[in-house]
């Protein structure tokens, strides 16, 4: 400890170059703490979006009418249909589940309470498919859906606005002046990463949404997506292909012609943009510790400064019997103590940074532990690297020659 003391106290004697040489090593770790911080919180956002759209999903959607051929358009539907969503569900091997989906915004109503919010048609296969689960009553039955019943099941938020801490099940809320009952209230999943609320919404039957609610085109049973979702992961590939086999095959597409409907991965492209976000946070991280580096070599030029004007204290250490090896670590140990500090610096101020991106940012930065240990791990060795020089020329001096020094 009396070396540390030592070390502290000579520091403490110049304290404003002792500041400016550490301040190479606040910046480097603050930024990559800061970088990491917010590629982490990056990660983690896209990941909550995938978990809150499904997992292991495609989403099948029309084509716009530009993408599709003049032969693929002739005698082929260019929208999707419930019978198409049966179809993948029942001949797709891959395929665990298939939902068609018709959504928009409306108003609803109870009493003199209203509420803006989303209406999706969907079926009761939708709950497993976007990971939803019910807090009260149930969800409507397959029998609703196939005779387009005047129910629905409301997420979270909507019960609050609407009901307050009255249980909604059995209510009857209008959404665009048509009665609805209330079967079901979901469980609270709160916003997302990016701010959205995953409970501002209404699940009805399908069939209803389309023939009350919503119509597109001349077309009742047109649906805006199917949602379809893979056995696992490892058979998302196949379940992509054979849905496309089976929708190109009822719209009676030839084979040069284009597809009239797009299919995507969301689970793959989450994903791809979660790694693509690990990725760029590290490789700004990478960037941002060029900085220590810099820090580093501005150490090991005070150290030398510090040697030359010493030199006398050196050479009087020595003659009292201070060996090479002490003299060496108490210069090491004055290089570890100013990387340690700045470090310590470093962390704070990326922490502090972190935290007000937290809030410009549509997501929270996360300081992970392994960044915080890192940091300082690689600030002591720029400390011992960039210190050990001056020491070893230090601990070499001549104790005569140092001591005609002035």
């Amino acid at each position: 400890m009396e070396i540390f003391r030592t070390a502290l106290r000579s520091l403490l004697s110049n304290r404003t170059r002792s500041i400016l040489t550490m301040l190479g090593i606040i910046i480097g770790v603050g930024a990559v703490i800061t970088m990491v911080s917010i590629g982490n919180g990056a990660s983690e956002s896209m990941q909550s979006l995938i978990e809150s759209f499904g997992s292991n999903l495609i989403i099948v959607m029309p084509a716009p009418p530009n993408t599709t051929g003049a032969r693929g358009a002739a005698g082929s539907g260019a929208n999707l249909t419930l019978a198409d969503a049966e179809a993948i569900a029942s001949e797709g091997f891959a395929v665990l589940r298939s939902v068609p989906e018709v959504s928009g915004t409306a108003q609803a109503v109870y009493r003199n309470s209203n509420w803006s919010t989303s209406i999706t048609g969907g079926t009761p296969d939708m709950l497993p498919v976007r990971t939803w689960e019910l807090d009260k009553g149930v969800c409507f039955t397959d029998s609703d859906v196939r005779s387009g019943a005047k129910v629905c099941v409301i997420g979270h938020t909507v019960a609050k606005e609407l009901f307050g801490y009255t249980n909604p099940v059995d209510s009857t809320i209008r959404i665009r002046n048509i009665p609805f009952r209330v079967t079901g209230v979901m469980k609270s999943k709160g916003a997302n990463s990016f701010g959205m609320d995953m409970d501002d919404f209404i699940l009805v039957p399908v069939t209803t949404a389309q023939r009350r609610l919503f119509r597109f085109g001349t077309r009742v049973d047109t649906v805006n997506r199917i949602n379809v979702q893979a056995k696992n992961r490892e058979l998302l590939e196949t379940a992509t292909n054979e849905t496309k086999a089976i929708l190109r095959q009822r719209h009676h597409l030839p084979k040069d012609a284009n597809d009239d409907f797009d299919i995507r991965d969301i689970t793959q492209s989450m994903e791809s943009a979660a790694s693509m976000a690990t990725i760029m946070s590290l490789l700004l991280g990478a960037i941002a510790s060029i900085s220590l580096v810099v820090g580093g070599i501005g150490i090991m030029n005070i150290m030398l400064v510090s040697v030359s004007e010493r030199t006398r204290e050196i050479g009087i250490r020595m003659a009292i019997g201070a060996r090479p090896s002490n003299v060496r670590m108490q210069f090491l140990t004055e290089a570890i103590v100013l990387s340690l500090l700045g470090g310590a610096i470093g962390i704070m101020l990326g922490a502090g940074i972190s935290a007000a991106a937290s809030i410009v940012l549509p997501f929270k930065a996360l300081i992970s532990v392994n960044s915080v240990l890192i940091a300082v791990g690689f600030s002591a060795g720029v400390g011992v690297f960039f210190g050990f020089w001056p020491a070893w020329k230090a601990s070499n001096l001549d104790p005569i020659v140092a001591l005609r020094s002035e």
